[in-house]
C-alpha cells in the first residue's frame, strides 16, 4: 500500500493557531534545513495570516520571507493558503491583482497553492486556480468542511469533482474547527477518492480532540496526504503533532518512514521549537493547547472561541459568553448556513455579539449585510428573505446574483500609480500588497526609511545592523539584515 504523505504546517499554521501568527522569519530558518530533510510532502510557509501579521506586527516584506524560506529549504515544495478571491485579505479583488499575486508568489517559489473560499462558491475559486495552473503551479482546490443541513456527504463530493473539472490538481478538506467525525470523514474521502482521478488531501486541527482520529479513518479511506505539525506549534488549536500520528500509524501498512530523531530534534519543551515556544509566551495561551468541547457544541473555530473571550470582556460582555455563541447559529442560518472560515467567521461572531447586545438584527454590520445580499458569493442556502429584506433596506444596495468579482474593473494600474506618487516601489510584489494592505506598507517603508540615530551604541550582532530609531533611556533600536530579511531588533544596555 502507498504511504500517506505528511505535510508540515509548523511555519504557517502551526504558530498562527498556537502563537498569533508571530513567529518572524529569523526564528524559522534555523530549522528549515531540517524541516526540508526530513522527507515531508510539502511545507506549509506563507498565506494565511501571516503576509498581514508579518507586515503589520513583525515589520517584515511577504515576499522577503518567502524569498529566504524557500532558499533555506530549497528540496520540498512549499504550499500556501489563499482564500480564493479574498488573497489573503477579508474582501473580493479584480482578477487582474488575483492573478498578479499569484504568478509574483509563483515567481518567487511557491510551488502549492491551497485555494479555498469561504462560503464555498466555486467562482470564487477559479480566477486562483486558473492562475495557479497558468504559472505552471499545482492548484489544490479546497472545500471548506462544516455542518448543517445542506451540509451533506453528497454535497462535499460533488462540490469535490466540480474543483476537479475546474483544473485542480488535487482536493483538499479543510477542517478548519476540527469538528469532522471519523465516521463523516470516512465516507466524503471514500466518496471522493471514487469521484475524481487527482490526490485528496485532509486538513483538521486537534481543537475538539479529534484530529488524530480523523486523520486515521481518512488514512482508511485512502485519502493521499494530511497535515500534521511539530510540538509546541501542534495540537490543541494547531493541528496534530507528527511524531504523535506516526505512533498512531504504528503497524499500519500507510505509515509513512520519518526519522524519529530527528523530529524529537525540533520538538519538545528542550528543543529547537520549545526554545522558540517560550520566546514566544507573550502571544501563546493554555487554553489554545487544550481540547475544547465548545468547539463542538457550537461549530466555532478555536481561535474563534479565544478572540471572543477578549472582544466580550472589552464590551463588558464577558458574562453573555454563552448567550453569544447560542447566538452564532442563528446567525449562520438566517444568512445560508455559511461556513465558519475567515472571514465569516469574525463577520458571524461580530454579528451574533450585536444581536445580543442590541436585540436581533437590530444593528446589522456593513459585512453581514453585503453577505446577505450576495457581495461575497453565493451561501450554501439560501438568505433568510426577511434578513434579505432588511440588509437591502439598511444599505441601500440591492441584491446581486453574479460572481462578485465580475463588478470589480481591472486595479493593477491605478495601484502602481498610487505607489508612484507615493515615491515608493512600483513592481508587482509591492503592488499586490498595497492593494491588500495599504496602510501597513506605508507604515512599513516609513520606519524603514527613518533617519538613523546620531552617535548609535555598539552592538556586537551575527549580521549587519543598523540603527534606525533613537530611543530613551537604555534602550536603542537597530535594523538587521539577516539571510535577506530585515528585523528591528530592541537592545538594552546593561552595567
Amino acid at each position: 500500500m502507498t504511504p500517506v504523505s505528511f505535510n508540515n504546517t509548523v511555519l504557517r499554521d502551526g504558530h498562527q493557531s498556537l502563537a498569533a501568527t508571530r513567529m518572524n522569519t529569523a526564528q524559522m530558518l534555523p530549522a528549515c534545513p531540517q524541516l526540508d530533510g526530513l522527507g515531508f510532502g510539502a511545507l506549509e510557509s506563507w498565506g494565511g495570516a501571516t503576509i498581514d501579521a508579518g507586515l503589520r506586527f513583525l515589520k517584515e516584506f511577504p515576499f522577503d520571507r518567502l524569498d529566504a524560506l524557500k532558499k533555506a529549504a530549497p528540496n520540498t515544495p512549499h504550499m500556501m493558503l489563499l482564500r480564493g478571491q479574498n488573497i489573503v485579505q477579508y474582501a473580493n479583488f479584480p482578477d487582474d491583482v488575483v492573478e498578479a499575486f499569484v504568478t509574483t508568489a509563483a515567481k518567487h517559489g511557491m510551488d502549492i497553492f491551497r485555494i479555498f473560499d469561504a462560503l464555498n462558491d466555486p467562482r470564487n475559486m477559479a480566477c486562483a486556480i486558473a492562475s495557479a495552473k497558468k504559472a505552471g503551479k499545482q492548484a489544490h482546490g479546497t472545500i471548506c468542511y462544516t455542518s448543517s443541513p445542506v451540509h451533506t456527504t453528497e454535497a462535499f463530493i460533488r462540490l469535490g469533482a466540480e474543483l476537479a473539472d475546474m483544473g485542480a490538481d488535487a482536493i483538499v478538506i479543510k477542517d478548519m474547527a476540527g469538528l469532522i467525525p471519523p465516521a463523516v470523514t470516512f465516507r466524503i474521502v471514500s466518496g471522493l477518492k471514487k469521484c475524481v482521478k487527482i490526490p485528496i488531501w485532509l486538513h483538521t486541527h486537534e481543537t475538539a480532540g479529534l484530529g488524530a482520529a480523523t486523520y486515521y479513518a481518512a488514512i482508511e479511506a485512502g485519502v493521499d496526504a494530511v497535515d500534521t505539525s511539530i510540538v509546541p506549534f501542534a495540537n490543541g488549536t494547531a493541528q496534530p503533532d507528527t511524531l504523535r500520528m506516526l505512533s498512531v500509524l504504528q503497524d499500519h501498512p500507510r505509515r509513512p518512514e520519518f526519522g524519529p530523531e530527528k523530529l524529537k530534534a525540533l520538538s519538545d519543551l528542550q528543543s529547537y521549537f520549545g526554545r522558540v515556544y517560550a520566546d514566544m509566551s507573550a502571544f501563546t495561551s493554555h487554553k489554545n493547547e487544550v481540547v475544547d468541547t465548545d468547539t463542538l457544541l457550537y461549530q466555532v473555530p478555536g481561535g474563534m472561541l479565544s478572540n471572543f473571550r477578549t472582544q466580550l470582556k472589552e464590551q463588558n460582555m464577558q458574562d453573555r459568553f454563552e448567550e453569544v455563541l447560542r447566538e452564532i447559529p442563528v446567525v449562520r442560518e438566517a444568512l445560508g448556513w455559511i461556513p465558519l472560515v475567515t472571514p465569516t467567521s469574525q463577520i458571524v461572531g461580530v454579528q451574533a455579539m450585536l444581536n445580543v447586545k442590541l436585540g436581533r438584527w437590530k444593528n446589522f454590520s456593513p459585512q453581514a449585510i453585503d453577505i446577505a445580499l450576495g457581495y461575497y458569493g453565493q451561501t450554501p442556502a439560501p438568505v433568510n428573505p426577511d434578513v434579505r429584506k432588511l440588509a437591502a433596506k439598511n444599505s441601500g444596495k440591492d441584491p446581486i446574483t453574479c460572481r462578485p468579482a465580475d463588478l470589480q474593473k481591472p486595479n493593477m494600474g491605478n495601484l502602481r500609480r498610487e505607489l508612484e506618487s507615493k515615491g515608493l516601489p512600483t513592481d508587482e510584489e509591492h503592488c499586490v500588497i498595497h492593494a491588500m494592505f495599504p496602510m501597513e506598507l506605508a507604515t512599513y517603508y516609513k520606519e524603514r526609511n527613518s533617519p538613523p540615530a546620531p552617535e548609535p551604541a555598539t552592538v556586537s550582532v551575527s549580521a549587519s545592523a543598523a540603527p534606525v530609531v533613537s530611543s530613551p533611556s537604555r534602550q536603542r533600536k537597530f535594523r538587521m539584515e539577516l539571510e535577506g530579511v530585515s528585523h528591528d531588533v530592541l537592545v538594552e544596555e546593561v552595567s
